[in-house]
C-alpha cells in the first residue's frame, strides 16, 4: 500500500513572538494499526500559497509524532532559524495507543522550553544546548592534563594505623585438634599419623591499612571548560518570525487520524486548563468507547477468521472428493480386451 499525503493550512491574525512565550498545543488521535506515518502540526510565517503548501514549504516549527513500525516512535520538534531548520537532539517519544492525546510545546523568552504529552511534562532544556543552532557558549581545553600536584584519591590509607606485632606469622592453616588417629591406622607402613590441616579462624590474610577520608581530595579531574571564542550570543534566539499560518502535514500508509484542539497562545496556564477540562469530560468515556470498538473488531476478525477456515475446509474437501472419485473411477474401470491377451501370450 503507497503512502498519501494530507496537507491543511489555516491563515489567521500575524502572531508576535518577540518578548512573549509561545504555546503550540494540539490533540490528534491515531485510530488505524498504523504501520509508518506522521502527523505534524507546522507554523509558517510570512507568504504561503495555500495551494502549494507542501513539505518544501518554508516554516518556523514543525512539532508532532512520526511513527514506523515498532522501531520508531518519534516526536519532532524541529525550529527554523535564518532559513535553516534544527532538529532537536533529544530523542522524544510520542504515543502510539489509539486514544485522543493532546502534544503541548512551550518557548519562553530566556530559550527555555518544555514539551508536555497530556499535561505531563516529557522533556524541558534550553534552545542554547538541545539545538545546534548556536555554537555552544563553553568548550572543553584541548589536550589538556591533569596537574601533578592534583589528588583524586578519595580516600588514604590510615597513617596512624600499625600492623600488629606477629601479624605476619600468623599461619593460614592449623592442625586439626578434633582429628584422632584413625583405629586400623599401620605406622609401619604408613608414617607417623599427623592430623589434618584445616583454616586458621585466627589468619587475616595479608595486613592492611584502614582507610579514612584524605584532607587533600580535590575530586575527580575533569577536562576544564572555557568561553568558546566562537560563540555569539542571539538574545532574540527564540523569537520566531511573525506567524501567519497553522499548518497540518498527514503521512501515512493507512487513513485514521484526526487532529483536534489546536491551539496557538501565549498562556501556558490556559493551555494547561484545556487540556484538563477536555479529560475530566472526554477521557473515560472515550476509554470505554474505546474499549467497545475494540471488542467489536475482535469479534468481527474472529468470524471472518471461522469463515476462511471453513471456507478453506469446503475447498479441501471438494478437491479431496474430485480426487477420490477420479480414483476409483481408475480402479474399477473396465479394461481393454488387449490387456488380458497380452497375459494371455506370455502364459503361452
Amino acid at each position: 500500500m503507497m503512502p498519501s499525503i494530507m496537507r491543511y493550512l489555516q491563515r489567521f491574525q500575524s502572531l508576535a513572538t518577540k518578548n512573549r512565550t509561545l504555546v503550540v498545543q494540539y490533540s490528534v488521535k491515531i485510530e488505524q494499526d498504523i504501520e509508518c506515518g506522521g502527523a505534524y502540526i507546522k507554523l509558517l510565517s510570512g507568504y504561503v500559497n495555500q495551494k502549494q503548501f507542501g513539505g518544501d514549504t518554508p516554516y518556523s516549527l514543525m512539532f508532532g509524532p512520526d511513527i514506523c513500525g515498532t522501531q520508531t516512535k518519534k516526536l519532532h520538534v524541529i525550529l527554523s532559524y535564518q532559513g535553516q531548520n534544527y532538529p532537536i537532539k533529544k530523542d522524544l517519544e510520542c504515543e502510539t495507543d489509539k486514544l485522543n492525546h493532546f502534544y503541548t510545546f512551550i518557548l519562553r523568552p530566556d530559550a527555555s522550553y518544555s514539551v508536555l504529552i497530556d499535561n505531563k511534562e516529557r522533556e524541558f532544556g534550553s534552545m542554547y544546548t538541545d539545538w545546534d543552532i548556536l555554537p555552544p557558549k563553553k568548550i572543553k581545553v584541548k589536550n589538556a592534563k591533569k596537574p601533578v600536584d592534583w589528588d583524586d584519591r578519595e580516600y588514604i590509607d590510615d597513617p596512624e594505623d600499625v600492623k600488629p606485632e606477629g601479624f605476619d606469622s600468623i599461619p593460614r592453616e592449623i592442625p586439626d585438634q578434633k582429628a584422632k588417629e584413625p583405629e586400623d591406622w599401620d605406622e609401619e607402613e604408613n608414617g607417623h599419623w599427623e592430623p589434618p590441616m584445616i583454616p586458621n579462624p585466627a589468619y587475616k590474610g595479608s595486613w592492611k591499612a584502614k582507610k579514612i577520608k584524605n584532607p587533600n581530595y580535590k575530586g575527580k579531574w575533569k577536562n576544564p571548560w572555557i568561553d568558546n571564542p566562537e560563540f555569539e550570543d542571539d538574545p532574540d534566539l527564540y523569537v520566531l518570525k511573525p506567524i501567519r499560518y497553522a499548518g497540518i502535514e498527514v503521512w501515512q500508509v493507512k487513513a485514521g487520524s484526526i487532529f483536534d484542539n489546536i491551539l496557538i497562545s501565549d498562556d501556558p496556564e490556559y493551555a494547561r486548563n484545556m487540556v484538563d477540562d477536555y479529560f475530566a469530560q472526554h477521557r473515560e468515556s472515550e476509554k470505554e468507547l474505546f474499549a467497545e470498538a475494540e471488542k467489536e473488531r475482535k469479534a468481527r476478525e474472529d468470524e471472518e477468521a471461522r469463515i476462511a477456515r471453513e471456507e478453506g475446509e469446503r475447498r479441501r474437501k471438494e478437491r479431496g472428493d474430485r480426487y477420490g472419485h477420479r480414483d476409483r473411477r481408475h480402479r474399477y474401470k473396465r479394461h481393454h480386451r488387449r490387456d488380458y491377451m497380452d497375459d494371455y501370450h506370455d502364459e503361452l
